[in-house]
Protein backbone atom coordinates (compact mmCIF):
# COMPACT_ATOMS: atom_id res chain seq x y z
CA UNK A 1 0.00 0.00 0.00
CA UNK A 2 1.25 3.43 -0.68
CA UNK A 3 0.92 4.83 2.80
CA UNK A 4 2.89 2.60 4.38
CA UNK A 5 5.87 3.95 4.96
CA UNK A 6 4.30 6.36 6.98
CA UNK A 7 2.90 4.20 9.39
CA UNK A 8 5.63 5.60 12.13
CA UNK A 9 3.79 9.26 11.56
CA UNK A 10 0.10 7.94 11.91
CA UNK A 11 -1.69 8.45 15.35
CA UNK A 12 -5.10 7.13 15.55
CA UNK A 13 -7.63 5.48 13.44
CA UNK A 14 -8.95 8.89 12.07
CA UNK A 15 -5.83 9.32 10.25
CA UNK A 16 -5.75 5.71 9.09
CA UNK A 17 -9.36 6.13 7.60
CA UNK A 18 -7.76 9.49 6.17
CA UNK A 19 -4.99 8.27 4.31
CA UNK A 20 -6.48 4.63 3.55
CA UNK A 21 -8.86 6.89 1.10
CA UNK A 22 -5.88 9.57 -0.19
CA UNK A 23 -3.97 6.19 -0.79
CA UNK A 24 -6.95 4.52 -2.92
CA UNK A 25 -7.16 8.54 -4.97
CA UNK A 26 -3.38 8.31 -5.21
CA UNK A 27 -3.36 5.01 -7.25
CA UNK A 28 -5.62 6.30 -9.64
CA UNK A 29 -3.35 10.00 -10.06
CA UNK A 30 -0.54 7.24 -10.84
CA UNK A 31 -1.91 6.39 -13.62
CA UNK A 32 -2.77 9.72 -14.79
CA UNK A 33 0.50 11.40 -14.31
CA UNK A 34 2.31 10.02 -16.87
CA UNK A 35 0.51 11.46 -19.73
CA UNK A 36 -0.21 14.89 -17.37
CA UNK A 37 3.36 15.35 -17.28
CA UNK A 38 4.05 14.73 -20.85
CA UNK A 39 1.15 16.73 -22.72
CA UNK A 40 1.72 19.61 -19.62
CA UNK A 41 -2.02 19.04 -19.18
CA UNK A 42 -3.53 19.78 -16.18
CA UNK A 43 -5.21 17.10 -14.14
CA UNK A 44 -8.90 18.29 -14.53
CA UNK A 45 -10.13 14.85 -13.29
CA UNK A 46 -7.92 14.45 -10.18
CA UNK A 47 -9.66 17.66 -9.11
CA UNK A 48 -13.41 15.74 -9.48
CA UNK A 49 -12.13 12.78 -7.52
CA UNK A 50 -11.04 14.70 -5.04
CA UNK A 51 -14.07 16.85 -5.07
CA UNK A 52 -16.30 13.88 -4.90
CA UNK A 53 -14.64 12.13 -1.68
CA UNK A 54 -14.61 15.55 0.09
CA UNK A 55 -10.98 16.14 0.29
CA UNK A 56 -11.43 20.03 -1.04
CA UNK A 57 -13.37 21.20 1.77
CA UNK A 58 -11.20 19.30 4.67
CA UNK A 59 -9.23 22.52 5.89
CA UNK A 60 -12.78 24.22 6.13
CA UNK A 61 -13.74 25.18 10.02
CA UNK A 62 -16.13 22.95 12.07
CA UNK A 63 -18.39 25.77 12.58
CA UNK A 64 -18.99 26.28 9.10
CA UNK A 65 -19.67 22.41 8.43
CA UNK A 66 -15.91 21.29 7.40
CA UNK A 67 -13.58 18.90 9.35
CA UNK A 68 -10.86 21.47 10.35
CA UNK A 69 -8.45 18.86 9.90
CA UNK A 70 -5.08 20.12 11.92
CA UNK A 71 -2.14 20.92 9.94
CA UNK A 72 -0.30 17.58 10.82
CA UNK A 73 -3.32 15.39 9.14
CA UNK A 74 -2.87 17.81 5.81
CA UNK A 75 0.48 16.87 5.94
CA UNK A 76 0.18 13.04 6.14
CA UNK A 77 -3.02 13.24 3.45
CA UNK A 78 -0.50 15.23 0.74
CA UNK A 79 2.44 13.09 1.64
CA UNK A 80 0.57 9.84 0.34
CA UNK A 81 -1.45 12.22 -2.14
CA UNK A 82 2.34 12.97 -4.05
CA UNK A 83 3.18 9.59 -4.03
CA UNK A 84 0.45 9.15 -6.80
CA UNK A 85 1.09 12.30 -8.66
CA UNK A 86 3.05 15.46 -6.57
CA UNK A 87 1.44 18.10 -9.45
CA UNK A 88 -2.07 17.15 -8.46
CA UNK A 89 -0.36 17.01 -4.51
CA UNK A 90 1.02 20.70 -4.82
CA UNK A 91 -1.79 22.37 -6.40
CA UNK A 92 -4.68 20.85 -3.89
CA UNK A 93 -1.75 21.38 -1.19
CA UNK A 94 -2.27 25.24 -1.95
CA UNK A 95 -6.20 25.41 -1.86
CA UNK A 96 -6.05 23.51 1.22
CA UNK A 97 -3.46 25.50 3.16
CA UNK A 98 -5.10 28.77 2.11
CA UNK A 99 -8.24 27.92 3.63
CA UNK A 100 -6.28 26.79 7.02
CA UNK A 101 -4.43 30.13 7.07
CA UNK A 102 -7.40 32.13 6.72
CA UNK A 103 -9.10 29.86 9.66
CA UNK A 104 -6.43 30.37 11.63
CA UNK A 105 -5.04 33.70 11.16
CA UNK A 106 -8.57 35.36 10.55
CA UNK A 107 -7.70 38.32 8.34
CA UNK A 108 -10.63 38.60 6.56
CA UNK A 109 -14.19 39.83 7.18
CA UNK A 110 -16.08 37.24 8.64
CA UNK A 111 -18.71 37.24 6.49
CA UNK A 112 -16.45 37.06 3.40
CA UNK A 113 -14.59 33.71 4.89
CA UNK A 114 -17.55 32.24 5.39
CA UNK A 115 -19.24 33.00 1.97
CA UNK A 116 -15.98 31.39 0.55
CA UNK A 117 -16.40 28.06 3.26
CA UNK A 118 -19.78 27.45 1.71
CA UNK A 119 -18.46 27.76 -1.65
CA UNK A 120 -16.03 25.58 -1.04
CA UNK A 121 -18.26 23.17 0.74
CA UNK A 122 -21.08 22.78 -1.64
CA UNK A 123 -19.82 23.85 -5.20
CA UNK A 124 -16.36 22.33 -4.84
CA UNK A 125 -14.54 26.17 -5.01
CA UNK A 126 -11.08 26.05 -5.12
CA UNK A 127 -8.68 28.92 -3.98
CA UNK A 128 -5.14 30.10 -4.36
CA UNK A 129 -3.00 33.55 -4.20
CA UNK A 130 -1.46 34.46 -7.15
CA UNK A 131 0.91 37.38 -6.11
CA UNK A 132 4.70 36.07 -8.15
CA UNK A 133 5.24 38.44 -11.44
CA UNK A 134 7.92 39.20 -13.92
CA UNK A 135 9.97 41.98 -12.40
CA UNK A 136 8.93 41.29 -8.95
CA UNK A 137 9.64 37.71 -8.38
CA UNK A 138 7.93 35.90 -5.42
CA UNK A 139 6.60 37.56 -3.03
CA UNK A 140 8.78 36.22 -0.01
CA UNK A 141 11.48 38.46 -1.65
CA UNK A 142 9.81 41.55 -0.44
CA UNK A 143 9.14 43.14 -4.11
CA UNK A 144 6.16 45.68 -3.80
CA UNK A 145 3.69 44.16 -6.84
CA UNK A 146 3.53 46.11 -9.90
CA UNK A 147 -0.18 45.37 -10.05
CA UNK A 148 -2.10 48.41 -9.18
CA UNK A 149 -5.53 49.10 -7.73
CA UNK A 150 -7.26 51.93 -8.21
CA UNK A 151 -10.17 53.01 -6.86
CA UNK A 152 -13.07 54.44 -8.75
CA UNK A 153 -17.06 55.44 -7.90
CA UNK A 154 -17.94 51.81 -8.43
CA UNK A 155 -14.98 49.75 -6.93
CA UNK A 156 -11.74 48.97 -7.86
CA UNK A 157 -9.68 48.41 -11.14
CA UNK A 158 -7.04 46.29 -11.01
CA UNK A 159 -4.43 45.59 -14.17
CA UNK A 160 -1.01 43.90 -14.25
CA UNK A 161 0.76 40.50 -14.87
CA UNK A 162 1.14 37.33 -12.20
CA UNK A 163 3.87 34.34 -12.83
CA UNK A 164 3.33 30.86 -11.14
CA UNK A 165 -0.18 31.19 -11.15
CA UNK A 166 -0.69 27.47 -9.95
CA UNK A 167 -4.16 25.67 -10.20
CA UNK A 168 -5.02 28.91 -12.97
CA UNK A 169 -7.36 26.83 -15.04
CA UNK A 170 -9.55 25.65 -12.19
CA UNK A 171 -9.59 28.36 -9.50
CA UNK A 172 -13.05 29.89 -8.95
CA UNK A 173 -11.42 32.45 -6.19
CA UNK A 174 -8.41 33.86 -6.73
CA UNK A 175 -6.54 36.24 -4.11
CA UNK A 176 -4.41 38.94 -6.57
CA UNK A 177 -2.19 40.98 -4.65
CA UNK A 178 -1.63 44.71 -6.14
CA UNK A 179 -0.12 48.09 -4.74
CA UNK A 180 -3.06 50.48 -3.91
CA UNK A 181 -2.73 53.77 -6.49
CA UNK A 182 -1.98 56.98 -4.62
CA UNK A 183 -1.23 55.11 -1.14
CA UNK A 184 1.93 52.76 0.30
CA UNK A 185 -0.40 49.95 0.97
CA UNK A 186 -0.45 47.31 -0.75
CA UNK A 187 -3.89 45.36 -0.92
CA UNK A 188 -5.12 41.45 -1.57
CA UNK A 189 -8.30 41.14 -3.35
CA UNK A 190 -10.72 38.85 -3.96
CA UNK A 191 -11.06 38.09 -8.15
CA UNK A 192 -13.60 35.41 -9.11
CA UNK A 193 -12.49 33.59 -11.65
CA UNK A 194 -13.86 34.05 -15.46
CA UNK A 195 -14.43 37.68 -14.15
CA UNK A 196 -14.19 39.69 -17.49
CA UNK A 197 -10.72 41.10 -18.03
CA UNK A 198 -9.10 38.48 -16.21
CA UNK A 199 -6.84 36.26 -18.72
CA UNK A 200 -5.29 32.93 -18.49
CA UNK A 201 -2.56 32.68 -20.86
CA UNK A 202 -1.05 29.20 -20.88
CA UNK A 203 2.69 29.49 -20.39
CA UNK A 204 3.45 26.90 -18.34
CA UNK A 205 6.17 24.85 -20.04
CA UNK A 206 8.48 23.38 -17.35
CA UNK A 207 11.06 21.22 -16.48
CA UNK A 208 9.07 19.27 -13.12
CA UNK A 209 5.96 19.52 -11.55
CA UNK A 210 4.14 20.21 -15.56
CA UNK A 211 0.75 19.69 -13.94
CA UNK A 212 0.05 22.35 -11.99
CA UNK A 213 -1.31 24.89 -14.38
CA UNK A 214 0.89 27.55 -12.94
CA UNK A 215 0.53 30.05 -15.85
CA UNK A 216 0.57 33.48 -16.22
CA UNK A 217 -2.35 35.28 -15.47
CA UNK A 218 -3.02 39.22 -17.10
CA UNK A 219 -5.51 41.37 -15.34
CA UNK A 220 -6.89 43.99 -18.01
CA UNK A 221 -8.56 46.79 -16.03
CA UNK A 222 -10.67 43.86 -14.17
CA UNK A 223 -13.17 45.77 -11.84
CA UNK A 224 -14.51 44.75 -8.81
CA UNK A 225 -16.56 45.99 -5.95
CA UNK A 226 -15.27 48.01 -3.24
CA UNK A 227 -15.56 44.24 -0.50
CA UNK A 228 -13.39 42.90 -2.64
CA UNK A 229 -10.34 44.18 -1.28
CA UNK A 230 -10.00 41.47 2.03
CA UNK A 231 -6.74 42.51 3.29
CA UNK A 232 -4.39 45.42 3.17
CA UNK A 233 -0.75 45.69 4.86
CA UNK A 234 1.92 48.65 4.02
CA UNK A 235 4.89 45.65 4.34
CA UNK A 236 5.69 42.62 4.14
CA UNK A 237 6.61 42.07 8.26
CA UNK A 238 3.13 43.44 9.24
CA UNK A 239 1.94 41.07 5.64
CA UNK A 240 3.29 38.08 7.51
CA UNK A 241 0.29 36.39 9.00
CA UNK A 242 -0.08 35.21 13.29
CA UNK A 243 0.00 32.01 12.27
CA UNK A 244 3.53 31.78 11.60
CA UNK A 245 2.42 30.60 8.14
CA UNK A 246 2.99 27.04 8.77
CA UNK A 247 0.53 25.85 6.38
CA UNK A 248 3.25 26.57 4.13
CA UNK A 249 4.66 23.23 5.41
CA UNK A 250 2.42 21.69 2.56
CA UNK A 251 5.00 22.21 0.26
CA UNK A 252 7.72 20.11 1.48
CA UNK A 253 5.15 17.35 2.85
CA UNK A 254 4.68 17.26 -1.23
CA UNK A 255 8.26 16.51 -1.97
CA UNK A 256 8.70 14.08 0.63
CA UNK A 257 5.66 11.68 -1.11
CA UNK A 258 7.55 12.11 -4.29
CA UNK A 259 10.63 10.89 -2.83
CA UNK A 260 8.98 8.14 -1.13
CA UNK A 261 7.34 7.01 -4.93
CA UNK A 262 10.83 6.90 -5.73
CA UNK A 263 12.28 5.05 -2.78
CA UNK A 264 9.12 2.34 -3.45
CA UNK A 265 10.10 2.48 -7.27
CA UNK A 266 13.72 1.49 -6.30
CA UNK A 267 13.25 -0.84 -3.39
CA UNK A 268 11.04 -2.72 -5.56
CA UNK A 269 13.06 -2.91 -8.47
CA UNK A 270 15.94 -3.81 -6.26
CA UNK A 271 14.47 -6.92 -4.91
CA UNK A 272 12.93 -8.08 -8.35
CA UNK A 273 15.87 -7.83 -10.67
CA UNK A 274 18.08 -10.55 -10.86
CA UNK A 275 20.66 -9.92 -13.82
CA UNK A 276 21.83 -13.10 -15.15
CA UNK A 277 25.53 -12.26 -13.92
CA UNK A 278 24.49 -12.66 -10.38
CA UNK A 279 22.80 -15.79 -8.83
CA UNK A 280 20.50 -13.45 -6.73
CA UNK A 281 18.85 -10.07 -6.47
CA UNK A 282 20.52 -6.84 -6.79
CA UNK A 283 18.62 -6.23 -3.25
CA UNK A 284 21.43 -8.52 -1.57
CA UNK A 285 24.31 -6.50 -2.59
CA UNK A 286 25.94 -4.90 0.09
CA UNK A 287 26.66 -1.32 -2.14
CA UNK A 288 22.65 -1.38 -3.00
CA UNK A 289 21.67 -2.33 0.88
CA UNK A 290 23.52 0.53 1.67
CA UNK A 291 22.07 2.91 -0.87
CA UNK A 292 18.56 1.93 0.44
CA UNK A 293 19.62 1.74 3.60
CA UNK A 294 20.53 5.59 3.10
CA UNK A 295 16.98 6.48 1.48
CA UNK A 296 15.54 5.01 4.66
CA UNK A 297 17.56 7.20 6.72
CA UNK A 298 16.88 10.51 4.91
CA UNK A 299 13.01 9.38 4.63
CA UNK A 300 12.96 8.94 8.07
CA UNK A 301 15.15 11.59 9.52
CA UNK A 302 12.96 14.51 6.94
CA UNK A 303 9.45 13.16 8.10
CA UNK A 304 10.55 12.64 11.73
CA UNK A 305 11.80 16.75 11.67
CA UNK A 306 8.27 18.03 9.12
CA UNK A 307 5.95 15.88 11.35
CA UNK A 308 7.21 17.04 14.64
CA UNK A 309 7.37 20.54 13.82
CA UNK A 310 3.91 20.09 12.70
CA UNK A 311 2.94 18.86 15.70
CA UNK A 312 4.57 21.84 17.69
CA UNK A 313 2.65 24.45 15.51
CA UNK A 314 -1.08 22.60 15.89
CA UNK A 315 -0.79 22.39 19.79
CA UNK A 316 0.88 25.30 20.46
CA UNK A 317 -0.91 27.95 18.75
CA UNK A 318 0.67 30.58 21.01
CA UNK A 319 4.10 29.77 19.85
CA UNK A 320 3.50 30.37 16.06
CA UNK A 321 4.88 33.41 15.20
CA UNK A 322 8.10 32.86 16.69
CA UNK A 323 8.57 29.54 14.67
CA UNK A 324 9.32 31.08 11.74
CA UNK A 325 13.16 29.67 11.15
CA UNK A 326 11.72 26.02 12.74
CA UNK A 327 9.22 25.85 9.23
CA UNK A 328 11.94 27.27 7.24
CA UNK A 329 13.85 24.25 8.72
CA UNK A 330 11.77 21.70 8.01
CA UNK A 331 11.00 22.91 4.56
CA UNK A 332 15.06 22.98 4.02
CA UNK A 333 15.56 19.44 5.35
CA UNK A 334 12.95 17.87 3.67
CA UNK A 335 13.32 19.50 0.13
CA UNK A 336 17.14 18.76 0.31
CA UNK A 337 16.08 14.94 1.64
CA UNK A 338 13.95 14.32 -0.99
CA UNK A 339 16.80 15.36 -3.76
CA UNK A 340 18.93 12.66 -2.30
CA UNK A 341 16.63 10.23 -2.31
CA UNK A 342 15.65 10.37 -5.83
CA UNK A 343 19.03 10.35 -6.93
CA UNK A 344 19.82 7.28 -4.88
CA UNK A 345 16.65 5.96 -6.24
CA UNK A 346 18.12 6.53 -9.73
CA UNK A 347 21.77 5.41 -8.70
CA UNK A 348 20.39 1.82 -7.76
CA UNK A 349 17.91 1.00 -10.83
CA UNK A 350 20.99 2.67 -13.18
CA UNK A 351 20.35 3.10 -17.11
CA UNK A 352 16.96 2.34 -16.60
CA UNK A 353 15.95 5.20 -14.51
CA UNK A 354 16.41 7.20 -17.52
CA UNK A 355 13.92 5.86 -19.70
CA UNK A 356 10.51 7.44 -20.06
CA UNK A 357 8.65 4.22 -19.46
CA UNK A 358 9.59 4.28 -15.69
CA UNK A 359 8.35 7.24 -13.25
CA UNK A 360 11.61 8.00 -11.77
CA UNK A 361 12.79 10.12 -14.28
CA UNK A 362 10.04 12.11 -13.38
CA UNK A 363 10.14 12.24 -9.90
CA UNK A 364 13.79 13.50 -10.71
CA UNK A 365 12.55 16.55 -12.29
CA UNK A 366 9.49 17.14 -9.73
CA UNK A 367 11.47 17.23 -6.31
CA UNK A 368 13.94 20.02 -7.85
CA UNK A 369 11.32 22.02 -8.14
CA UNK A 370 11.04 22.68 -4.03
CA UNK A 371 14.40 24.12 -4.86
CA UNK A 372 12.47 27.20 -5.65
CA UNK A 373 9.41 27.47 -3.69
CA UNK A 374 9.22 29.34 -0.70
CA UNK A 375 10.99 29.45 1.40
CA UNK A 376 14.29 28.86 -0.55
CA UNK A 377 17.15 27.62 1.17
CA UNK A 378 18.95 31.03 0.77
CA UNK A 379 16.65 32.81 3.33
CA UNK A 380 16.26 30.05 5.51
CA UNK A 381 19.57 29.63 6.03
CA UNK A 382 20.00 33.35 6.79
CA UNK A 383 16.90 33.28 9.01
CA UNK A 384 18.57 30.13 10.97
CA UNK A 385 21.97 32.05 11.09
CA UNK A 386 20.16 35.10 12.96
CA UNK A 387 18.36 33.02 15.38
CA UNK A 388 21.59 31.20 16.21
CA UNK A 389 23.89 34.24 16.57
CA UNK A 390 20.63 36.07 18.78
CA UNK A 391 20.59 33.32 20.74
CA UNK A 392 24.14 33.19 22.27
CA UNK A 393 25.33 36.07 24.65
Amino acid sequence: MIANSLDDFIIDSRQQSLLKKAADLASKFAERAEKHDREGSFPFENFQDLRNAGITALTVPKQYGGQGISLYDMLLLLDVLAQGDGSTALGLGWHLGMIMNLRDARVWDERQFRQLCENVLQHGALINSCATEPATGSPSRGGRPETTARMNTDGWELSGHKTWSTLSPILTHIIVTASIEGEEDTGEFLVPGGTPGLEIVETWNSLGMRATGSHDLLLKQVRLPKDALVRRFTSRTEQKAKDGSGWLLHIPATYLGIAAAARNFAVRFAKNYHPNSLQKPISELPGVRERIGRMETELFTARTVLYQVAERWDKHPEQRSKMQGKLAAAKYVATNSALQIVDSAMRIVGGQSLLKANPLERYYRDVRAGLHNPPMDDVTLQIMAKEALESVE
